[in-house]
């Protein structure tokens, strides 16, 4: 059980905070509601952009990393299609160092010429690098594409074309930021060794004042049932032939998620997963594979993907993927590989909160789907699930209308 307080500033700033006296350390964590899902189609990329433009200094700190390892701490971001979090850990006598820091910014970035050239750099090297310059790199470009022809899920957090971060303006980003940047679309978690009274009277101090700035509401388009599979096929200077196959999942919330996110781990979450065992150990078609979920709060993807051992032909390794997947619907998994990836599942909640720093992400995290007790329950759900659960789960999943395939051919 992981206990925590919670209370909401006048501005709209959902504060929770976590006590934890076994710790001299402690974590700040924002997480705003904002990820490459709200983003313009035709601008992509900006909400990974300000992950980058929030360490460009503020209106009264110019540069945010030397007061904070100052007093000890470290800190780091990342972006994904949903959100955007911030986080940062140092010396619990030191947290208010974290309440000026990320209350400054919050209140307003020092958006200037320079700083939005530097950090457009980073950001378009990271592009060409990662995406166009590196095997396999078009690959989830390609994919979500193919996948996705309606939700913002089509595009990557890095962006749809690199032209569009090339040609932010100033004015293009200070629109986004005072949009989404404000108390009432953040939620700040204190965790460590620290005391609610304390919390919430530094949090006054520091984020009271600040604007609460208009509350988005989300108005996404929800992507039509897929009726139809979708194959696309790629030439490229690869080392080696790759396959990808993906299925329309639920939403995170969605009940099915927890039959699903056991699911993949059944077909393909390491060596003892029946994908490895069959298509890797014994018939030797490929020489990686593996089986995952987006985890996406909206409608995600099931991904199967895997590099083919040299000499297996295409159309030879899609048909064995094929097979598994139609010896999963026809013979369900057992009981005993159920309770195998229950305890698995189990094993890695335990050890996930054991860190304050994920504690404190995990609780920004499901309080922004709705509730930060949310957490409490999770393993519950996973201990829920039924055979019933994952026949019924899985039979909805691998429909062949419901199925895209990438093969990506290596011309080398």
């Amino acid at each position: 059980m992981i206990n925590f307080s919670r209370f909401v500033l006048e501005n709209g700033l959902r504060v929770l905070v976590h006590e934890d006296d076994t710790t001299p350390m402690a974590v700040m964590n924002i997480m705003y509601d904002v990820g490459a899902r709200d983003e313009n189609p035709e601008k992509t990329g900006f909400a990974h952009l300000f992950e980058h433009l929030m360490f460009g200094g503020s209106i009264n700190i110019e540069d945010y990393d030397e007061p904070l390892q100052m007093a000890g701490g470290e800190n780091n971001a990342y972006t994904t299609n949903d959100l955007t979090n911030y986080y940062c850990s140092l010396p619990a006598a030191n947290i208010e160092t974290a309440f000026w820091l990320e209350s400054d910014r919050m209140l307003s970035l020092a958006f200037s010429k320079n700083s939005l050239e530097v950090q457009r750099k980073v950001v378009c090297e990271e592009f060409k690098e990662h995406y166009i310059n590196k095997p396999y790199g078009d690959v989830w470009h390609k994919l979500r594409e193919l996948a996705y022809t309606t939700h913002p899920y089509r595009w990557m957090t890095i962006g749809k074309e690199l032209k569009h971060v090339e040609d932010a303006t100033l004015e293009d980003v200070k629109q986004f930021f005072f949009k989404h940047y404000t108390p009432s679309n953040a939620i700040l978690v204190v965790a460590g060794n620290v005391q609610v009274a304390k919390m919430k009277e530094l949090a006054e101090k520091w984020f009271g004042p600040i604007p609460a700035g208009e509350k988005y509401i989300r108005n996404i388009p929800k992507e039509p049932i897929q009726t139809a599979p979708r194959f696309l096929d790629i030439n490229a200077k690869v080392p080696v032939d790759a396959l990808y196959k993906t299925w329309h999942m639920g939403a995170r919330l969605d009940n099915s998620y927890y039959a699903t996110d056991l699911i993949t781990d059944v077909l393909g979450n390491g060596p003892s997963s029946r994908l490895y065992q069959s298509l890797v150990k014994e018939q030797e078609l490929f020489s990686t594979i593996s089986c995952y979920h987006m985890g996406s709060i909206d409608n995600g993807l099931v991904v199967i993907e895997g590099k083919l051992s040299k000499g297996v032909k295409m159309e030879d390794a899609e048909t064995a993927i094929n097979k598994e997947v139609q010896l999963l619907l026809a013979e369900n998994i057992t009981q005993k590989e159920l309770e195998k990836v229950i305890n698995k599942t189990e094993s890695m909640i335990a050890f996930e909160d054991m860190s304050v720093l994920n504690r404190a992400n995990s609780l920004a995290l499901y309080e922004l789907l709705g509730d930060a007790n949310l957490m409490n329950s999770e393993l519950e759900n996973y201990q829920n699930v039924t055979l019933q659960d994952i026949s019924t789960t899985a039979k909805e999943i691998f429909k062949e209308t419901n199925c895209n395939t990438l093969r990506y051919y290596s011309e080398l």
